[in-house]
């Protein structure tokens, strides 16, 4: 284990969580409140912790895969706790508890929340809750890269630890380019949304705050009735960019270079494009009843499954009052998630498509023992490797979700309530169902249950791997 190239990356968390802070703390001195004192106060000591840092310089700057999987973890785990100060030391939080697991659930763009009053917070503070989705949204450690690049071709470690989906590869050769390329889409899009949303009328701190939501995929908004007290317009806005933002960044960068085909020929974006028109359909005629027309039932039905499976989790309405089949093709969607490479979490559309795959592969191999049949995606064959990626991944993704169940369930709430909580923060999607609704919060959970949902959080956005290796005795092993 390199060890020192690991504080050397903890230490430019600590100037971009500075960097980052910076914004709020500008806000906060523009809005006259004494929230800006709390940002200025963790500005001051995280760049004095770094510069500190700075007289221990890495002895290598070589690292691997293990050490690529500590460093991202330990980032994101770093720029939590530090993240929270701000929320706790300026009085708008409870506990310095209740202000990780907010900071948590923004950076890994989950918007579970422990507040019952966003309303009652202040607009620096308001403003920090609803950046860190946009911190998280495409990754820290990607960021980092695309302005300070490390060591050559070993950054693609940090790359795949961070980012979402069975595989990840290099737009370009270079790391440092792929991660600017990223940087610059994910930059473009969130542009164009405050632009939208300023034509449709809305002032440039709101267009800018729900913006950082919508393109991070998070879901905090900046009223108690979330996006329900929007225009329809500006709704339609919000379902256009979760949707776009669900996509694979990677199709984006090949319309830029004009191969419009091979975005037309990806299975993915097919499949998760078809599934969120599909189960808009079939919820829009199942509510048709609560709503006078049947382009309002299809609006709302629209608005929720693509904040669902994009794990926005903004909510037009309280949906905990439709019928239990839309409840549950929600839910199932709140399990399937949006597409690889995207700034969505959850299981991934690519990922169910390789295992649908892989079980049609078996049947007909039952039928058929002689014959011989590979795994296709996108006209190519998937290889062993992403096979084995997948399946880890699905028997991790189970295991880990029935012991968290298991655990949160000693607070005694009801089932739907306790999985739904769980499904909702493992997959970063925020609202569940009954006491986690989009009416309610996780303010009733006990202490024990809130680090339990934020380690669902951080494993869900993470991809499982990363943070289960910080529990291998064998990772803190020097050779």
């Amino acid at each position: 284990m390199n060890y020192s190239i690991i504080c050397y990356i903890l230490c430019k968390i600590l100037d971009f969580a500075a960097l980052f802070m910076a914004l709020p703390c500008l806000v906060g001195i523009i809005y006259t409140e004494k929230a800006a004192w709390s940002f200025a106060a963790v500005i001051v000591v995280c760049l004095a912790v770094s510069l500190a840092g700075r007289r221990f310089k890495p002895t290598s700057k070589v690292f691997y895969a293990k050490e690529g999987f500590v460093a991202v973890s330990l980032s994101w785990i770093l720029l939590s706790l530090v993240g929270a100060v701000p929320f706790y030391i300026s009085g708008e939080f409870p506990t310095y508890l209740d202000a990780v697991y907010e900071t948590v659930s923004g950076l890994t763009t989950t918007g579970s929340t422990i507040l019952t009053d966003v309303e009652g917070l202040s607009y620096s503070i308001q403003f920090w809750r609803c950046f860190t989705h946009w911190i998280g949204g495409m990754g820290v450690l990607v960021l980092i890269l695309a302005i300070l690049p490390l060591s050559g071709s070993y950054n693609m470690h940090l790359m795949r630890a961070e980012s979402p989906g069975p595989s990840v590869g290099k737009l370009v050769p270079r790391v440092k380019s792929t991660a600017m390329i990223l940087y610059g889409i994910y930059i473009l899009i969130t542009f164009l949304q405050v632009i939208a949303l300023l034509a449709a009328g809305m002032g440039l701190y709101e267009a800018l705050t729900l913006t950082f939501s919508t393109v991070g995929t998070g879901g905090f908004g900046l009223l108690n009735t979330s996006i329900g007290s929007y225009s329809t317009v500006v709704q339609t806005i919000f379902i256009v960019f979760m949707l776009l933002c669900g996509i694979n960044f990677q199709l984006y960068y090949l319309l830029l270079i004009r191969k419009p085909k091979d975005v037309l020929r990806c299975e993915e974006l097919r499949y998760y494009l078809g599934i969120v028109f599909l189960s808009a359909a079939l919820i829009a005629f199942n509510v048709r009843g609560f709503f006078e027309s049947a382009f309002q039932a299809f609006h709302h039905a629209l608005f929720q499954v693509a904040s669902v499976m994009t794990t926005t989790g903004f909510a037009t309405l309280d949906y905990d009052v439709w019928p239990e089949f839309s409840k549950t093709v929600l839910f199932l969607l709140t399990l399937l998630g949006a597409c690889a490479g995207s700034t969505g979490g959850g299981f991934k559309v690519s990922r169910l498509v390789i295992l649908w795959r892989c079980v049609k592969n078996e049947v007909s191999q039952a039928s058929h023992p002689r014959s011989i049949r590979k795994i296709h995606m996108e006209g190519h064959i998937v290889e062993e490797g992403t096979l084995r990626s997948v399946q880890v991944y699905t028997a991790i993704y189970v295991l880990l979700f029935l012991v968290s169940l298991l655990l949160v369930s000693l607070d005694e709430f009801d089932f739907v309530t306790n999985i739904s909580a769980v499904a909702a923060n493992f997959n970063n999607v925020g609202p569940g169902f009954h006491m986690v609704g989009p009416a309610g919060n996780y303010s009733q959970f006990s202490g024990f249950s809130k680090v339990v949902l934020m380690f669902d959080m951080l494993a869900g956005r993470l991809e499982l791997l990363p943070v289960l290796v910080l529990f291998s005795p064998r990772t803190w092993r020097k050779f």
